[in-house]
């Protein structure tokens, strides 16, 4: 009997986002063939996987860059972050109508798109695909050598990225413009997922939670598709530290960026944000809602520019 696709829409996902309806394994499974042993049918008779294995997590990621990114080759070390591409995709459709309301609503796309991953990981999803999608270029940044090395894998692999992507180690991890943005670059928007846990103790406790909510019979051990590296999972003083720390280094850099951007995962954080955002003189600040099933998330971003500058600066990239 031949399947139907299912095409029920997932709540809250970006109307441009590739992954709006449920996955069409078929097809993933036609493009990427590693992703076969890892569907079966559930007790609801719908094709799906085992999210919480990570080998599962990772066949089904490089089978929605093969089918919908154009990427040829793409794989991460064990332990790194294997991120949910959904919601990855939703920041930069997001970051795209950022870009069009100072442009009369129209996307701005091309390679003079530049934008600045900040903890690009060793995954480099972002940069792929905002470079698949509006051809944007960017300049990917970590404090993890190994994480870049394994970017490099992914660029020299997938030949379109090659002059798209570059990547940019941060040599002081304590700090996250400084050593890399240059007096000659200009960057349309800045993006981060910042590291939201203040020890190593409350991530674990958070990557359990995840799995044991995944898994009928519960676990002590976090699986990797929950764990990641240090730096990607947690800082000293959590979120709301890294951000002021970043709301503070973006000041010496006010003509340089069109719209300083984050993810703020704890609702909690953004009273604090706002009241330091226009401490230090932000020109605007917007705050996009994002949310991918029960899970909500937001953007906060801002803007040392005045509207007339904004103008300007995004006149820079269409011609």
């Amino acid at each position: 009997m031949k399947k139907t696709p299912n095409t029920t829409e997932k709540k809250g996902l970006h109307p441009r986002n590739a992954h709006r309806f449920q996955y069409d394994f078929e097809t993933l499974v036609k493009t990427c063939p590693d992703l076969k042993d890892f569907v079966f049918f559930n007790e609801h008779q719908k094709e799906t996987i085992d999210f919480g294995n990570p080998d599962a997590v990772k066949a089904l990621n490089k089978a929605l860059l093969i089918t919908h990114y154009g990427i040829q080759k793409w794989d991460i070390p064990t332990g790194f972050l294997c991120p949910p591409i959904p919601g990855r995709a939703d920041y930069i459709h997001y970051l795209a109508d950022l870009l069009a309301s100072t442009n009369n609503g129209v996307i701005p796309e091309g390679e003079k798109v530049m934008g600045l991953d900040i903890g690009i990981g060793a995954n480099a999803i972002y940069p792929i695909i905002g470079n698949s999608v509006y051809s944007w270029s960017f300049v990917g940044t970590d404090i993890d050598e190994k994480a870049l090395q394994n970017c490099k894998k992914i660029i020299a692999h997938n030949p379109k990225l090659i002059n798209s992507v570059s990547l940019q180690l941060q040599i002081e991890s304590r700090f996250i413009f400084k050593n890399i943005i240059l007096p000659e670059d200009k960057f349309a928007f800045t993006m981060c997922n910042p590291p939201f846990h203040s020890s190593a103790e409350e991530a674990e406790k958070s990557a359990l939670r995840k799995v044991n909510a995944l898994h009928p019979v519960k676990t002590n051990k976090a699986l990797l598709n929950f764990g990641g590296q240090n730096a990607e999972l947690w800082c000293k003083g959590g979120e709301l530290a890294f951000l002021t720390q970043m709301i503070y280094e973006s000041v010496k850099y006010p003509m340089q960026c069109l719209w300083f951007t984050t993810l703020v995962s704890k609702k909690e954080n953004l009273p604090k944000i706002y009241k330091l955002l226009n401490k230090v003189g932000a020109a605007e600040i917007k705050t996009i809602d994002m949310a991918q099933g029960q899970k909500i998330s937001r953007i906060v971003a801002w803007t040392f520019l005045s509207p007339q500058q904004q103008q300007d600066f995004i006149t820079t990239l269409n011609t």
